[in-house]
This record gives C-alpha cells, sequence and structure tokens, in this order.
C-alpha cells in the first residue's frame, strides 16, 4: 500500500469513528443532537465525540450491574482516557486506538480542539458517587456533583466552541449545565426512588416536609400540595441557573450560539411542563415532543431562541 492510500484509509477509519459516535448522539442524546446538528461538520463530530464518551461514562453509573462492577467499569473509563492523553502527548497515530471508535474520534477531535480531557476525570468521579449511594444535605452538596456530571460538559463543549474571554465563559458553561442538570433531576424523580436514589437536597425534603417514600403501587405517599410546592421550589431555583448561564451565549459565535441556545432552550421548555404539572411529572417521566424539539432548535439557529 502507498502512503498516500494509507493516509487515505487511516482518515476513513477516522471518519468512520465519527460516524459511530454521531449515531450514539442520535440515539441516546436526543435532547443534545437538535443543537449539536446546527454546528459546522467539524466541530459537529467533535461535540459528538464528546457526549458519546460521556454518554459511555453515564451510562456505567447508571447501569444494573453491582457497584463494584460499574466502580470498576468506571476505573477502565479512567484507564482508557489516560490512553488517549498518552496517544495525544506521543503525537502517536489516532488510528492506534483502533476497535475503540468513541477513543480514536475523541483523541482526533482534542487534537484539533483545546478541548480540557482532564475534565472528564470529574464526570467519572460524579458518576462514582452515583454508584457509592451519596446523599445530598445541602444544595451546596448538590451542587458540587451537578458540577461534575453537566458543569464538565459544558467547559468540555466549550473547547470545541470557542470564546471570547476564555475564564469567564468556563464560569457560565458550568452554570448552564448546573441549570440542566437541575432539569433532569426534577423529570427523574421516581424513576431515581424507584432506583433507591434521591437527589433532591435533604434540607429541602424537611422545609416542605415531604419523604419521597413510595408506596406498594410505586406511588408517592407525600400529600399532593406539599409536593407541588417542592417542585415549585427546585424550579425556580433551576430557573436562576439558567438566567446565569445563557449569559454565555453573547460570548460564542452565531452556530455555537445556536447549539447552546437549542438545547438549553429545550430543557428550559421541559423545565416549565414539569413546574406546570408537578403530580404528572411525578409519576411519569415527561418529554417535549418532537416537533417541539425541532421548531426550539430553528428559532435557535434564527437567533430568536435566546
Amino acid at each position: 500500500m502507498t502512503a498516500v492510500s494509507e493516509t487515505g484509509a487511516r482518515a476513513e477509519r477516522v471518519l468512520e469513528a465519527y460516524r459511530h459516535c454521531e449515531r450514539v448522539v442520535r440515539e441516546e442524546a436526543r435532547n443534545f443532537s437538535y443543537g449539536i446538528r446546527l454546528m459546522p461538520a467539524p466541530k459537529r463530530r467533535a461535540m459528538s465525540a464528546i457526549y458519546a464518551f460521556a454518554r459511555g461514562v453515564d451510562d456505567v453509573g447508571d447501569g444494573p450491574e453491582p457497584a463494584c462492577v460499574r466502580l470498576d467499569l468506571l476505573d477502565r473509563s479512567r484507564r482508557r482516557l489516560t490512553t488517549v492523553q498518552e496517544v495525544l502527548r506521543r503525537r502517536a497515530d489516532v488510528t492506534a486506538l483502533e476497535g475503540h471508535p468513541v477513543l480514536t474520534a475523541l483523541a482526533d477531535a482534542a487534537n484539533r480542539y483545546p478541548i480540557p480531557l482532564d475534565a472528564f476525570g470529574e464526570l467519572i468521579d460524579g458518576c462514582e458517587d452515583d454508584v457509592r449511594g451519596a446523599d445530598y444535605e445541602t444544595f451546596d452538596d448538590l451542587l458540587r456533583y451537578c458540577q461534575r456530571v453537566a458543569g464538565t460538559v459544558g467547559r468540555l463543549s466549550l473547547g470545541v466552541f470557542g470564546s471570547d474571554g476564555r475564564q469567564r465563559a468556563e464560569g457560565l458553561a458550568d452554570s448552564l449545565g448546573v441549570a440542566l442538570q437541575l432539569t433532569n433531576i426534577l423529570r427523574d424523580v421516581r424513576e431515581d426512588r424507584l432506583a433507591g436514589r434521591i437527589y433532591i437536597p435533604a434540607e429541602d425534603l424537611k422545609r416542605f416536609r415531604c419523604t419521597l417514600e413510595l408506596d406498594e403501587s410505586g406511588m408517592f405517599v407525600d400529600p399532593p400540595w406539599r409536593l407541588n410546592e417542592l417542585v415549585g421550589f427546585q424550579a425556580e431555583r433551576a430557573r436562576a441557573w439558567y438566567a446565569e448561564g445563557l449569559r454565555l451565549l453573547p460570548l460564542l459565535d452565531r452556530r455555537s450560539a445556536a447549539c447552546t441556545a437549542a438545547m438549553a432552550g429545550i430543557y428550559r421548555r421541559l423545565l416549565e411542563s414539569i413546574a406546570a404539572n408537578p403530580a404528572l411529572a411525578l409519576n411519569t417521566r415527561m418529554s417535549l415532543p418532537t416537533w417541539q424539539k425541532a421548531v426550539v432548535a430553528a428559532r435557535a439557529l434564527s437567533g430568536v431562541e435566546r
């Protein structure tokens, strides 16, 4: 094989690795896919690599395996991240990671953009907290968790976006990630409770005299009006984090701002749906219809969704 054909074959393997990551995003991170698809192709591929790796870590944290197995798998994810960093340090061919398409794509993306790969280590730390069954007594406790599992993804994404005033932008990206995670927590209260996890701070449960205990049919036993007040309080807190995080948009270029606005817009509408009907949200896993997500993405691209 000639040098030219070898180069072409390597390039095709990298593109196939990116295509794998894009499939993961379409199938497993549908809310985020509406924003990512608004990016130019090179940045869209890099964002897909970030989200595919993050999704893999998150899936391990939420998996059905015993805690000891999941902790071993998370440690494997940490070792794989180290392998990617070593390939970059040695300036080795990223296709040396063949057989691991997400790692191949992530290494190539980090070669092209200043992606802070160390942030993935914080994400893994947060998922380890999940596996060990961490408790959240105060909002500050929960905030540290949100910054690990969601704020990190905002900072990783910023490496692809680029921005004016990097330090300020990182703080705002972190805040927006917190807002998204708080929305996820409200969406998944019952699902998490069935899995033995409670993310709403204990101090808030005490304030609103709620226990989040379930009866034999899996329904909450707390009086509905108390639960409504609890959800309303959590929703108002999330709104404040959106207000702060969305100050990031003017620091981004048009397509990066559109991507961010689309993802945030979908989650903000989900938050408002939950706040408008807490009883439904606490008994089903709410989501926006596909047409509404498409409208949000279109408005974001046109600059209306800001």
